[in-house]
């Protein structure tokens, strides 16, 4: 039954602070994500984890966007780039790597990306941490994934903002069910 509840009482958190998953415990989450559904086996997904330092840079990243994409920015929009990154203590960069194949098609390898996203995120929840999956123009754009070095194959889908819920606690009501469903007898 726990298992079931983590699954229907699951919410984001913008709300992040320490601590974060261990080694030990990413790991775990790590091989929740791999048993995301995959299509041939292409395994089409890796993550890059920035915390520390490492937000530092992924904030110069975004930086180096902005101005890219607006050479007249002014300094309260870049001070919005650079603070991005620090919203949670670990941030999770979800990399779809699309594997040529005529059988598995791009989109197809990206939902994979996203449900071994979703399985993270249910993964951090059975462990008492919390996260918020985010995109916007800072995914599916090829721009930022040259800035991270990504290989020409390879797309940002979104990032995990992940911590310790420090915030209220969600109450989101449940939905109609018969509003999403249709039974064809």
């Amino acid at each position: 039954m726990e298992a079931i509840r983590n699954l229907v009482e699951r919410t984001s958190s913008s709300h992040l602070a320490m601590p974060i998953p261990s080694r030990e415990e990413m790991n775990i989450i790590y091989a929740a994500a791999l048993r995301a559904p995959d299509h041939k086996g292409l395994k089409p997904s890796r993550f890059i984890e920035v915390s520390g330092d490492g937000l530092k840079k992924l904030s110069d990243i975004f930086i180096s966007f902005a101005k890219i994409k607006n050479p007249d920015i002014d300094q309260t929009k870049i001070e919005r780039y650079k603070k991005m990154p620090y919203r949670a203590p670990l941030v999770m960069v979800l990399v779809s790597s699309v594997v040529e194949n005529k059988k598995v098609p791009e989109i197809e390898q990206m939902m994979s990306t996203a449900c071994a996203a979703q399985c993270i995120l249910l993964a951090l929840n059975a462990l008492n941490y919390s996260g918020i999956w985010r995109t916007g123009e800072l995914s599916f754009n090829k721009e930022i994934s040259k800035l991270l070095g990504l290989d020409d194959n390879e797309c940002v889908i979104g990032y995990l903002y992940i911590g310790t819920d420090t915030g209220p606690v969600k109450n989101i009501e449940s939905s109609n069910l018969q509003d999403f469903v249709s039974i064809w007898d």
